[in-house]
Order: C-alpha cells, then structure tokens, then sequence
C-alpha cells in the first residue's frame, strides 16, 4: 500500500525511507532531462546564479510533450537516469534532495546519496498519459529554448513513485544491505 506524501513531508522522511517503499507525492516537482543538467553544472561550476532553488529539490527526469486543450501537460513519463548520472553529485551537494526516473544508477550516484542523505525514486515506464493526469499546473521556468527539455514546474497530486535507492545506499536494483 502506498503512503501519501507532500513533498515537504517527503524530504523531512528521507532519512527514514527505504528501498521498495511505493509512495504518493503532492507537491512540486521540476523536470531536467541532459541538456538542462549540463546548462545547470556549467553555471554551478562558473558560479552563476541558477533558474530555479536546488534546496530541497526534487528533480524528475523527464521532457513533458505539449497539452492538449485542457490538460495541464501532456504525457509526461520518466526518461532513463543513467543519462543524469555525471550530473548527478553535483546537484545532490546544491541540495537536491530526490530524483525520479527509470533504472538503475551507478555507484557515483549512490555514493552520493549517502553523503547528502537523498532518495532517487523509480517509476513504471509506459504510462506518461496516466502520469500527465497527476499534474495539476504545469509551466516552464527556464531553458525554454531547449524545448522538450527545458526546465518545468509540475505542481501535482498522489504522483505515484517506489523508493529504489534509499540514503543508506539500499537499492531495489542490489538487494544486498549496505548499510
């Protein structure tokens, strides 16, 4: 049984989830996909200000496809993570705090997610237009040049995720504790 979540309450339990734990999110999520993680590593690395506050993040890899009439956005599903995993330890030490997409991660990203105590989370692949329909606003807030991959805010309700590599460094990809 999934248990419902704000993001809020989401980041302030961080340190008691673990992997395999399905959850409900509602809150706001913003997407990046690989061209807006290396626009935002460039500014980090050139000390720049960023678009948008990396504390207490939580970064959903994904590149919305344009609403149709009515809807808020429109399909909506995770792109794999491997893709984000360079980017990775930089954003987790800015102060993201969970990201959400599809696969497994590399050892980096684990590493990084014990050090600053963050989650990644999965979801099924193949259901963008039922994801789309847990968005309740959506909007671009920057990059808007990259297209499909610019950065966005989705303000959404019981977004379904599982918990698949918890800050302890559990992952439901290595069933093996490393604790």
């Amino acid at each position: 049984m999934s248990r419902s979540l704000t993001i809020v309450e989401f980041i302030e339990q961080i340190p008691a989830l673990r992997a395999g734990e399905d959850l409900l999110l509602s809150g706001t999520l913003f997407t990046a996909r690989d061209a807006a993680h290396k626009r935002l590593a460039q500014l980090i690395n050139d000390k720049q200000p960023l678009p948008l506050q990396l504390a207490n993040a939580v970064i959903y890899y994904c590149g919305p496809a344009p609403a149709r009439p009515g809807d808020a956005v429109g399909p909506c599903g995770p792109t794999t993570s491997t893709r984000m995993d360079p980017y990775t330890p930089l954003l987790l030490s800015q102060g993201v705090r969970a990201t959400i997409g599809k696969g497994k991660r590399s050892a980096s990203v684990t590493d990084a997610c014990r050090t600053h105590q963050a989650v990644y989370c999965v979801m099924t692949g193949g259901v963008a237009a039922l994801l789309s329909r847990k968005v309740k606003r959506a909007e671009i807030i920057a990059f808007a040049d990259l297209g499909p991959e610019a950065i966005w805010r989705l303000d959404v309700v019981d977004f379904p995720v599982t918990v698949a590599l918890d800050s302890q460094g559990n992952s439901v990809f290595d069933p093996s504790p490393k604790r």
